[in-house]
């Protein structure tokens, strides 16, 4: 399977279509001067720029696994935008994400994955389920999948609330070797029967140099604004070595993944 980590495109948004009022990070349908539409993700907004490395990360690990991801791109916002915005929450988020922000590519007309409706096979519902839990994205629920189905495809949406071991980076070691408990909670961890055969698969394909390459992509600005005392660039750093800790020790989050699918079935 061959990656190459994108280069980013940069967009500036020039209008404001509408929000989508789903949970505290208050995203938006946006249009940009290339003439799309982006869900844009504002730097301002919930857990800030945290969230957007998430995002990149979460993303593009997904994209390298083969997986469909809408494109990402980084969306100026600026300072006179949104003045005539009458909603006075939204302006005092707009007024608070000038600068640079994330943007998904809309998928326009696409639905949401309702398990009820759609069953997904057990290899890649293991495959999604062993990611999750690498990135420890808590966000893949019955109440919230954060996946789509478009053109007939299934595509995944939203890792913002991966790697929520960045807000307390001081034990940073630690948490790459915790298992992910919240596993219990994923959507398709019902079908996910095929996870050992997952996890040697995947782990060939994240080599330390693709998730080296994959950190380049965050901006040093957001680095710097969201780095303690280690600084930014060694804020980066410290991404990369948590997920190749947490790879070196995978058979920690697949055994929490095999034990809660056991209890579950």
């Amino acid at each position: 399977m061959n990656y190459s980590p994108p280069q980013f495109r940069t967009v500036n948004v020039t209008r404001y279509v509408t929000p989508l009022r789903e949970g505290g990070s208050m995203p938006a349908i946006a249009e940009a001067d290339d003439d799309f539409l982006y869900v844009l993700k504002f730097r301002g907004a919930g857990q800030g720029l945290k969230a957007l490395i998430a995002e990149i990360i979460g993303g593009e690990i997904a994209r390298a696994l083969g997986f469909k991801i809408p494109e990402l791109v980084f969306a100026n916002l600026d300072e006179a935008f949104g003045r005539t915005e009458p909603d006075e929450e939204i302006q005092d988020l707009l007024k608070a994400s000038v600068g640079l922000n994330l943007a998904l590519h809309y998928l326009s007309g696409s639905i949401t994955y309702d398990p009820a409706v759609t069953t997904i096979d057990p290899r890649l519902a293991s495959e999604i389920v062993w990611m999750d839990a690498l990135l420890t994205n808590m966000d893949r629920t019955p109440k919230n999948t954060n996946m789509l189905l478009w053109h007939k495809e299934l595509w995944l949406i939203d890792h913002g609330a991966s790697l929520y071991f960045h807000h307390s980076m001081h034990n940073w070691e630690e948490q790459a070797k915790r298992p992910f408990a919240l596993i219990k909670d994923h959507v398709l961890l019902p079908q996910a029967a095929e996870l050992e055969a997952v996890d040697l698969a995947f782990k060939a394909i994240l080599t330390d140099e693709l998730i080296d390459a994959i950190v380049q992509i965050i901006p040093a600005e957001w680095l710097e604004e969201t780095s303690d005392d280690e600084g930014g660039e060694a804020r980066r750093e410290i991404y990369a070595q948590f997920l190749k800790t947490r790879l070196a020790n995978s058979d920690i989050f697949v055994k929490e993944a095999q034990h809660a699918r056991t209890t579950l079935i």
